[in-house]
């Protein structure tokens, strides 16, 4: 009998030759390759066929949830098992909805780790018992914790992006001592104590900055365009004005829609780093910043994730680079009106 091949990647030799010798007592398993950094990691992939990948989340020169994205994308029936000392939170649910199909904690039971194996190669799904427990208790708290209102997303984005509460005052319209005030409710909301930790926060957690589609548009549409389709969609474009108004016709078009927004390519690859997004509009000009580029570089971190470029400016060399960098349509922004917003997000369901 053939036997299912395993690659096997740890930064550090001796638990490498722990999980072996665990991994080959099940019949008809072996390992074929080990790794100690990501670009191993992809190395081996590109040799052989390889059945299941068996990895830990900290190793050198590996982004986990970016890295798994491109895995799983380049090898859809391949099998991914994180081995992992780390139960962050962060980690665990973005490598799940990265690809993974088991997520095991390197403090259980050797024998769990065998079991977790056999399971995840029978096409099952593996977690850790305590992972379990904690995703739970998480969600249970989650659906009772207080949602952020739109203003203190404003002041999170503000903060994000390092702004003073004078700042934050001027453009939020606000007095210096309101913003005080409610940085204070906000800080004790988010569970931080101060500025930095709240920027930090928000950093690890981009999706505390999703807007939901129903909240952001103007007026709720008729029900009678997917309704209940939920799908996560980002807006990069560099002018406040013009992303604010696709953001609501987005929350129009589709009510359920977690809707993401950045104005440049850093953030934007920052969010795309730690969220599965569907569909991203992405503006040609981005101030000094190429958004062809910026495509590129989302395409190269998610590739699942569906482009359309915008530009006030189209022309054909736009277009056909657009084309090139993974786009999947190039629309002028003048004709980006809710029906065509409807017909892109329906061709992504």
């Amino acid at each position: 009998m053939k036997n299912t091949c395993i690659l096997l990647a740890d930064d550090h030799a001796v638990v490498r030759t722990g999980i072996r010798k665990i991994i080959e007592e099940i019949p008809d398993v072996k390992v074929i390759f080990e790794a100690e950094n990501g670009p191993q990691v992809f190395s081996a992939l590109e040799k052989e066929p390889i059945e299941c990948l068996i990895t830990d989340v900290t190793m050198p020169d590996f982004e986990p949830i970016s890295a798994i994205r491109q895995i799983h994308a380049r090898f859809p029936k391949m099998k991914i098992l994180i081995v992992s000392a780390y139960d962050d939170d962060i980690y665990v649910q973005g490598l799940l909805n990265a690809g993974v199909n088991g997520y095991h904690l390197k403090d259980q039971p050797l024998n769990d780790l065998k079991l977790a194996l056999e399971r995840v190669l029978a096409g099952e799904r593996w977690l850790s018992s305590p992972l379990i427990n904690k995703l739970v208790r998480k969600n249970e708290k989650d659906g009772t914790a207080t949602p952020l209102t739109a203003r203190q997303r404003d002041m999170l984005r503000l903060l994000r992006d390092g702004k003073d509460n004078q700042s934050i005052a001027q453009e939020m319209g606000l007095s210096v001592k309101t913003i005080e005030n409610n940085l204070t409710r906000l800080y004790r909301q988010l569970n931080v104590q101060s500025r930095l930790e709240a920027v930090k926060h928000v950093m690890q957690q981009p999706q505390l900055l999703g807007l939901p589609g129903q909240q952001v548009a103007v007026t709720p549409d008729s029900a009678d365009f997917k309704e209940f389709c939920k799908i996560s969609v980002m807006v990069v474009d560099d002018n406040n004005r013009y992303r604010g108004h696709l953001l609501k016709m987005i929350g129009k078009a589709c009510p359920q829609a977690t809707i993401y927004e950045a104005e440049n390519i850093q953030t934007a690859i920052h969010i795309v780093n730690r969220l599965a997004l569907d569909l991203v509009f992405i503006d040609v000009v981005l101030g000094n910043e190429n958004g062809i580029q910026c495509a590129r570089r989302i395409k190269a971190v998610s590739p699942a994730s569906r482009i359309v470029l915008i530009s006030a400016y189209p022309d054909r060399e736009f277009h056909r680079l657009g084309l090139e960098s993974g786009a999947v349509a190039f629309l002028d922004k003048k004709d980006l009106d809710l029906p065509a917003i409807r017909q892109v997000i329906d061709d992504v369901l």
